[in-house]
Parts: C-alpha cells; structure tokens; sequence
C-alpha cells in the first residue's frame, strides 16, 4: 500500500474513532487519498460526507454543523488557495469556540518553494486562529492530541501527500473500525458571587458564551435583577426595547446600576455597552476568557456560572422604572410603519413557532431583532458573533439546517450577495432564507459616517441586483414580497427545500430616518 493511502486511511480511521460524524469536502486532486478514503466510509455508514465546491462557503457550511450540534466537524480541502479560503470560517470559530478540525492538502516538504504547481507554506497559516497545527507526513500518525486540543477550537492538520495518490490494494480497511465518542471536556469549577448592591444588571450577549440558555435563566433567576437579552427571542424574561429606550442619556442615567454582569460578549448596541460601562463593578462570564479573550478587563470574572449568594435586598422601586421605560417604549411601537426592517423583524419574531429554529444574519437584521422583537422563549438562534462577518452567512445557516427538520434565516441583501456560492448544492435541506433588500449597506445609513462625503459610493454600494432572480437563476424557488401580510404567509407556510424569499423594503434613508424618529421619541419619555 502507497504511503498516501495508508496516511488518508489512518486520519479517516481516527476521525471515526473520535466520533467526528461530519466531514466537508471541497474537491481537488491533492487531498484525493482522503476524499476516496472518506467516501468508503461514508459507504460503510460510517460517516456523513458533504461535498462543497467553494471552500470558503464549505468551511462556513461545517461551522453552522457544529454549531448545531456541539460536535466537531472536520473540513478537507487540496493545497494552494483552497487553503487560505478557509481562513474566515477558522476565524469565526476560533473567536466562538466552535470544533473545526480543518485538513488541508499539501505537497511533500521538499518541494516547498521550489516553484512547485500549487505549493505554498500552508503549516501554521491561521495563525494564532489554530494555536495547535501539525504538518504531518507519516502514515501513522497519532492525532490523539489534536482532539483533546478541539475543545478549546479550531486546530488545523496539514497533512504532506505523496504520489502516488490513488489507492493500490483491494481496500477492505474499514472492517474493524468502530465509531467512537467525541472527546469531552472538563467542567470549570465552580465558584460563588457574592451580591451585597440592591441595583444591578444581567446583560446576555448574543452567543451566551456558549453558555446554556436554561441555566443562564436559573443564574438570572437567582440574581433577580433585570436581563438585557441581545437575543430576545430565548430569554421571555429580558427587558423588552432595551437597547432602544437605553439611547437615550436621560433614561441611562434615571437606571444607573450599581454591577453589571455580561454574559457573553456585547457586540450589538452602543446605548447598552455604555450602561454597562456606567456600573461601579463589573462582572463577566466569559469561558472564552481563558484562551481568547485572555486580555478581557472586569471586576471579576468567571469562568462558567457562579452560584450566587446575596446579602442585600433588590431596590423594588428601581425595578418599577424599568418597567415603566420598557412599557412606554412598547407604546411607540405602534407609530412605525407596518412595512419596514423593523416591522418585519418584528413579526417574523411573532409568526416562528415554538421549538422553531433561527439564523440571524449579521449587521441590520440581528440588530432590529434586538431592537423591535417581543422577548419571547422556546425559539432556537445562531448567529455569527465570534466576528460578526457578513460573509458566509447563507452556508452557515444551511450547515445547521441540515441538522434540522426546518429552519429560517433572515440576512440582508449584501449578506445574501456575498454567499451566493453558498446555494450550490443544498441538496434536500430545509431552509427558508428571508431577504432584507434595502439595495445596499443599510446598516451604514444608521452609524455615524451617513453624513461622509461619497457615503453612496464607499458605505452605500447600491448594487441594484435582485436576489429573488439570482436565485431563481439557480434552480431555487424565490419570490418577492411587498407587503406584511405577504410575509405572514410565506413564514406561515411548511418550510420545504431551500427557497428564497426577497423583502422589498423602502429605501434605507427611510429607514434610518424612522430608526431616528423612534430615538427622539424616546427622548420625550
């Protein structure tokens, strides 16, 4: 046996042996030996193969995998820029703590720089993104490490193949290979916060931290403090409109807390990141405090979820005001028109069934359902917030859909536009994508840089395509909406195969523009 086969065959075998139950597959000629190797064991029910044609919509397709199911997933690709186009996934994983096992193709050592065809320095190419990296050659490598390394992220095996790359014996290998269990890792201890302040906070970033959602609420519970969910829609118990009604100073102030304990990151709203700022003591909550975000600043912090231990009893009128801004803004939600980003994000919020599965694209949709979305519980979300890119997002949601009976995502039109590759060969997955399409960078029409000299041309991006005939140009079923009752029928409906569904939305000076009017109404609270 060729010593690239054996080598394809050992890594296989040990991918089965560890329980990794998902492999992605972009083709090449290269990473040929692992691609006959796995498919043998795909044959033998051994694994599940998926083949992705683009490795960066591949590699993204893997992490909405493992963010769906908690396991690791491994990508492999042939050498040369198939390699670099990894790199953003690996960094969104590496910045969440999501298993990717990424295999990349290589020639042998001795052709490095030689001028060899599609020969690069591929080892240690991600960086700091996969502190544990190999460049391996010997068939029969133990990679035993590598999968106690995958608890903390993404790791990266480069793996030097040899000619000849075609398998040369009968191939009856995978006889005695058993399916294992993925590696598990070790609890935090867990240890206690003590609360003597009657006036405080729980602000819950979008990934939780990976914590879990029904013991972040027994935590809270215990606190017995106000929430701010920048995912409403797990947490029935957040303050609904918080990150609105907080924009304004006046109310920030009325609510100054005493602590704030995050959970999580906060990415999302300003007005919240400068309430937490205002607190005294600051606590976070963080696993990733660890091995990413080693630099992170706090009073305290901790590592998983404390028990709590209180002293002092909660300031019941401070909570009475709370209540009363989130109710006053509940009020203005009324004025905004009933087409619009916001509209929709709010009634896609209401119309998902419990039990109901969610992706929510960066940049304007994950805010306006931060925003304008009634806190509700029993809907699943994901979100790409290691690096909150736009890139990616429809592989993303596909890779969770295929571990799901039925799921949605909604994006915005540059999201959509920057992962259409992503659409090629879905296969029988059950997604419905919501398009926002405002025509361009929507978000930008809402920061401080709307009123930049050339905003149309460098923030703006006008692109003037129509998502609903790029997909129908694929072969994927699509059709644009104008309306909020056409919406409520489409989310309604059995979600079936991949299709595609278009917002058309008014223009986003409009929207930004009715953003603002929302904020100077709070103001007069």
């Amino acid at each position: 046996m060729n010593t690239s086969t054996r080598l394809a065959r050992n890594i296989t075998r040990q991918l089965i042996e560890n329980g990794v139950t998902d492999v992605v597959l972009s083709p090449g000629s290269r990473n040929a030996p692992l691609s006959i190797a796995l498919y043998a064991a795909e044959q033998n029910g051994l694994l599940k193969l998926h083949v992705r044609i683009d490795e960066r919509s591949a590699a993204f397709f893997a992490l909405g995998i493992a963010k769906a199911t908690a396991n690791p997933v491994a990508i492999v690709c042939t050498s040369g820029t198939a390699v670099a186009n990894y790199h953003p996934a690996v960094l969104e994983a590496h910045h969440s703590q999501v298993p990717l096992l990424v295999i990349t193709a290589d020639r042998p050592e001795r052709l490095r720089q030689t001028g060899a065809n599609q020969t690069t320095l591929q080892a240690k190419i991600y960086g700091e993104a996969t502190p544990f990296s190999l460049d391996i050659s010997d068939p029969e490598y133990d990679l035993s490490d590598a999968f106690e390394a995958l608890l903390h992220g993404p790791i990266h095996v480069n793996v030097q193949f040899d000619e000849p790359l075609l398998p040369d014996d009968e191939g009856h290998w995978l006889l005695e290979v058993v399916r294992g269990e993925t590696v598990t890792p070790a609890l935090p201890k867990v240890r206690e916060l003590k609360i003597s302040e009657s006036r405080g906070i729980i602000v819950v970033g979008h990934d939780r931290g990976g914590l879990d959602v029904r013991s972040i609420i027994h935590f809270a519970e215990a606190v017995g403090w106000p929430m701010i969910a920048e995912d409403p829609l797990s947490f029935d118990q957040a303050v609904p409109f918080a990150s609105l009604f907080l924009t304004s100073k006046k109310i920030r102030d009325a609510l100054l807390p005493e602590v704030a304990i995050v959970i999580g990151r906060t990415t999302l709203s300003r007005s919240i990141n400068a309430l937490v700022k205002s607190a005294k003591r600051e606590i976070v909550i963080d696993p990733r405090v660890a091995m990413i975000d080693i630099n992170r600043n706090a009073d305290q912090i901790f590592l998983t979820l404390p028990r709590v231990s209180r002293i002092n009893e909660i300031d019941l009128v401070w909570l009475a005001d709370w209540k009363m801004y989130s109710d006053a803004t509940s009020d203005l939600m009324d004025s905004i028109p009933s087409w619009s980003e916001a509209s929709i994000a709010r009634t896609l919020a209401t119309l998902l069934p419990d039990e109901s599965t969610l992706f929510i694209s960066s940049s304007r949709p994950i805010r306006d359902v931060e925003g304008f979305a009634t806190p509700r519980a029993n809907v699943e979300t994901f979100a790409n917030r290691g690096l909150a890119g736009i890139d990616g997002n429809i592989s993303t949601a596909l890779g969770i859909a295929s571990q799901r009976s039925s799921t949605v995502a909604i994006m915005g039109d540059l999201s959509f536009l920057h992962d259409m590759s992503g659409l090629i060969g879905a296969g029988d997955i059950n997604l419905r994508i919501l398009v926002i399409n405002n025509d361009g960078g929507g978000i930008f029409s809402t920061l401080p840089q709307h009123n930049a000299q050339g905003f149309e041309k460098i923030f703006g991006t006008a692109h003037g395509l129509d998502p609903a005939l790029i997909a129908a140009s694929m072969g994927i079923p699509s059709k644009t909406i104008t309306t909020i009752d056409e919406l409520e029928e489409e989310m309604l409906a059995p979600v079936v195969g991949l299709s595609v569904v278009v917002a058309s939305v008014p223009s986003r000076e409009k929207n930004a523009e009715m953003i603002l009017e929302v904020y100077q109404s709070i103001e007069s609270i």
